[in-house]
């Protein structure tokens, strides 16, 4: 048994979908250091202190729904599970607490759970959880984890989510020795994998000779790149895809098959 790709949701801070993004991400950003992603206006009384990380990561499961034609139904209970990846991580809530500003998080270095426990309430996510976090190479990881939980059958879906905040903490990024190139592009980005005929590869690669599709288009997105290159594999119709990422002297690579999306009336 092996996985496909079922349904990608994409939020940027160019806008929802690969049809927002630019040819060109570093001349439409025309000297932006960071685009940003507005906070989503969701109804519910219960994310009236949610964090925006949080809001956004529930957004982009919604797109994922969303452009999978998918009803929640299709996603609730034990049989899918959660990955979750970020970078970014919890800067956003260091950089309120150290500043002594009240806000939704007691434990700022528990934001990564916070979101993915949203997330999990939200839409009745009760199956395996995992978070990771890291660059690129963590979202190529939790593909092949997901992969391997449907190909063993611990979960008949998968969700993969990825959120990437920048605006917070722009400052660290800025004074970092490691600091990256503008634009960051502040990224929720959400995969759908099931079972399907063909078995995802996984290795390791060499560095990169050019930068990738996903980053000339949409700017840094950090662990966002691979679900920003799926969105557009999706998007063009192409049966497969191959991700590659790399962060701090790491690199790897999956290939994973692309369902067709659902036909638009």
């Amino acid at each position: 048994m092996g996985a496909q790709v079922a349904g990608v949701g994409l939020l940027t801070g160019w806008g929802e979908g690969p049809g927002a993004l630019p040819v060109d991400a570093v001349a439409a950003a025309a000297g932006r250091a960071v685009l940003p992603l507005a906070r989503p206006a969701l109804d519910s009384e219960r994310f009236r202190r949610a964090t925006r990380e949080c809001l956004l990561g529930v957004a982009a499961v919604n797109a994922m729904l969303a452009e999978a034609g998918l009803e929640r139904a299709a996603i609730r209970g034990e049989g899918t599970a959660l990955l979750f990846v970020t970078a970014a991580a919890y800067g956003a809530s260091n950089v309120e607490f150290l500043g002594a500003r009240s806000g939704t998080l007691h434990f700022p270095y528990t934001a990564p759970s916070t979101l993915a426990g949203e997330v999990a309430i939200e839409f009745g996510l009760t199956g395996a959880y995992v978070i990771l976090v890291g660059g690129a190479p963590a979202t190529i990881d939790a593909l092949w984890q997901a992969s391997l939980l449907l190909a063993q059958g611990r979960c008949r879906r998968a969700v993969v989510l990825v959120v990437e905040t920048f605006v917070e903490c722009e400052a660290l990024w800025r004074r970092a020795r490691w600091t990256l190139p503008p634009p960051l592009v502040e990224t929720a980005a959400c995969a759908l994998l099931e079972a399907g005929d063909t078995a995802a590869v996984y290795r390791a690669v060499a560095a990169p000779t050019r930068p990738a599709a996903a980053e000339r288009r949409a700017g840094r997105t950090l662990a966002a790149e691979p679900l920003v290159t799926l969105a557009l594999a999706r998007a063009a119709g192409e049966p497969a895809a191959r991700l590659t990422g790399s962060w701090r002297g790491r690199r790897a690579s999956i290939e994973l098959a692309v369902a067709g999306a659902p036909a638009r009336v």
